[in-house]
């Protein structure tokens, strides 16, 4: 393919940038009372639709001296509690040997087999099924990492491939012989190109075929109908699942259920979700779920340990930050995978009772921490994940993110896997305040806006006026590139409700929306050279960009000719840098 691309630049000065206004997220709208929640019902929901939860740091966290509670206020065994609200599978990762040479645990729930056999006895107590999540690593398997079980370093391929069977095989026969009823049995943990320290898809599908083939053998050797689990994220990058999933049936590769993570903040629309699950399900004949989901009730830290979402989070946030918002979180997840017709089984929230360990200072939570296992990491993961265990070992980033309160005491928004079938109403009262982000060059005017967006928590919402508190704003425009966030009040329903501003002073550009963020992208001259370039625009795909989430998108099959132009005026004489990011592929011959 031919292509070239002519791309003539003028730059403007603007001699005062008008704060642009972008909605990032919600304020907690705190009240001393605790409402239910609004749910809508989800529309064709089956009845045998899974509704799970991932506890795997429960039994940890009890060790650690945390005690949950019912909704009466009185001590109760959790998984009762998760099994009256509605939710009827629980999700156990498993690792190999999750501690040290001294016996040392490396924290996030030190999730061994024995671990995960008390989990599922207790699970299958409350008539609670259990997927089995085989990490095969001894830590955390994500897309960044998956390394290779200690036991399991120096082996061949094929060498390993013998070990994955024997330790399957062992495992959930182990289990189902201790009477626990087995549902689903994960092959890795988001498996995205690297499994247990093999990175390329002839030894990955090795490993899985081996997994399967022990799983099967283990099944029927008990009588049990039990379900193979393979496990991707970034459903936000389009093509990639259909590629895994291409993959997986190149190399035959025995399986029953593909499974995503989906997290808001990170993984695109909920329609886009539906759609790459749908084209799984259309063109392999797989079942589909989210197997992972979550969301924040509150910015509020309870361990002293910094959270994944926190006000400072740039990141996209869909719902407000509240009990609200977390529950049409979930609702919405369950909708998208019932819209993708019967293969859709169901969801599972990821570690709703991951909450802080008792202490009154960071010093005694750590000492907790290490002793049980019951933070993210302890200090002695290092030997095994020196990189990152062993650099930001702590409490754990998740509690804001939880189902239960820092008391354990089940939140309102838990009771949304049971409403979800019937649906629910509450009292309507505002539930937050749309956060505001103000993006502002050295030295320009900072302007904060006079009126904010609340939301009530039936999603229907109003401008109401704010008043900010007090800050030296030009102070803020010369302290130099970095973030500010400035608390203001809205007086509604007669209570004062906090609202939100942040502002990011960046380095003077004198390009007007230069990343095509903002909606307005009238600044921008685009001309189509002969209309020969087939594709020409803004496109929001945060795969393509390279920061947020929109660029300026060119694409043709045979040639590409256009010119992006924005004019400039009124530069003082000087030196001035320009540069811009692009990227392309297939052009044999470009200019």
């Amino acid at each position: 393919m031919n292509r070239m691309v002519v791309i003539t630049l003028v730059i403007t000065l603007l001699l005062i940038m008008s704060a642009a206004y972008r909605s990032k997220g919600f304020v907690f709208a705190k009240t001393n009372d605790t409402p239910g929640i609004f749910v809508k019902k989800v529309e064709g929901i089956p009845k045998d639709f899974i509704k799970g939860v991932d506890i795997s740091s429960v039994i940890s966290l009890e060790n650690s001296g945390v005690v949950f509670y019912n909704e009466k206020g009185e001590v109760q065994d959790i998984f009762q509690t998760l099994k009256e609200h509605g939710v009827n599978y629980i999700r156990v990762r498993v690792w190999n040997d999750p501690y040290d040479e001294h016996g040392n645990g490396y924290g996030g729930g030190n999730n061994n087999l024995a671990t995960a056999i008390k989990i599922g006895k207790r699970a299958t107590n409350q008539g609670l099924k259990l997927l089995v999540n085989l990490h095969y690593s001894d830590f955390w398997a994500d897309p960044s990492k998956q390394m290779v079980p200690k036991a399991w370093q120096g082996l061949s391929i094929d060498e390993k491939v013998n070990a994955l069977y024997e330790y399957t095989k062992n495992a959930i026969d182990t289990m189902l012989s201790e009477g626990i009823d087995i549902g689903m049995v994960q092959l890795g943990n988001e498996t995205t190109g690297r499994m247990s320290g093999e990175n390329n898809w002839i030894n990955i599908s090795k490993l899985m075929n081996a997994g399967s083939r022990a799983v099967r053998e283990v099944s029927e050797a008990h009588n049990k109908d039990i379900l193979i689990v393979v496990h991707f994220t970034n459903p936000e990058r389009a093509g990639e699942y259909h590629r895994y999933g291409m993959i997986l049936d190149n190399f035959d590769v025995d399986y029953d259920v593909f499974a995503s993570s989906y997290y808001p903040y990170w993984h695109g629309s909920l329609e886009n979700l539906t759609k790459e699950l749908k084209g799984i399900a259309d063109s392999f004949g797989k079942k589909v779920m989210v197997v992972e989901v979550s969301y924040a009730y509150t910015y509020e830290n309870g361990d002293n340990f910094a959270n994944t979402i926190s006000e400072e989070s740039y990141v996209v946030k869909p719902y407000p930050i509240t009990v609200q918002g977390q529950a049409d979180a979930v609702r919405d997840c369950i909708q998208a995978v019932v819209n993708t017709g019967e293969a859709g089984i169901g969801i599972f929230y990821w570690e709703p009772a991951w909450i802080p360990v008792p202490g009154n200072n960071y010093e005694e939570r750590f000492a907790i921490w290490e002793k049980y296992g019951s933070g993210w990491a302890t200090s002695y993961a290092a030997s095994y994940d020196l990189d990152d265990a062993g650099v930001y070992y702590g409490g754990s980033s998740w509690d804001n993110q939880a189902m239960f309160d820092f008391n354990g005491r089940p939140l309102a928004s838990l009771q949304v896997f049971k409403y979800v079938d019937t649906g629910a109403d509450t009292k309507l009262y505002i539930d937050a305040v749309e956060e505001i982000e103000v993006k502002v060059r050295i030295g320009d005017p900072v302007n904060l806006p006079k009126k904010v967006t609340v939301i009530y928590n039936d999603g229907s919402f109003e401008q109401v006026s704010v008043k900010w508190d007090e800050v030296d704003l030009d102070a803020v425009s010369q302290g130099g590139p970095q973030d500010y966030l400035i608390y203001g009040k809205v007086d509604a329903d007669h209570k004062k409700i906090r609202a939100l501003c942040k502002i990011s002073v960046v380095e003077k550009n004198y390009i007007d929306n230069p990343s095509f963020e903002e909606m307005d992208i009238s600044m921008w001259i685009i001309d189509n050279v002969n209309n020969v370039t087939t594709e020409l625009g803004v496109l929001d795909k945060m795969a393509d960009a390279k920061s947020g989430s929109k660029s300026l998108h060119f694409y043709s099959r045979n040639n590409v000719h256009f010119t992006v132009e924005q004019k400039v005026e009124n530069l003082i004489p000087g030196r001035y840098n320009f540069s811009l990011f692009i990227q392309g592929g297939d052009a044999a011959d470009q200019e």
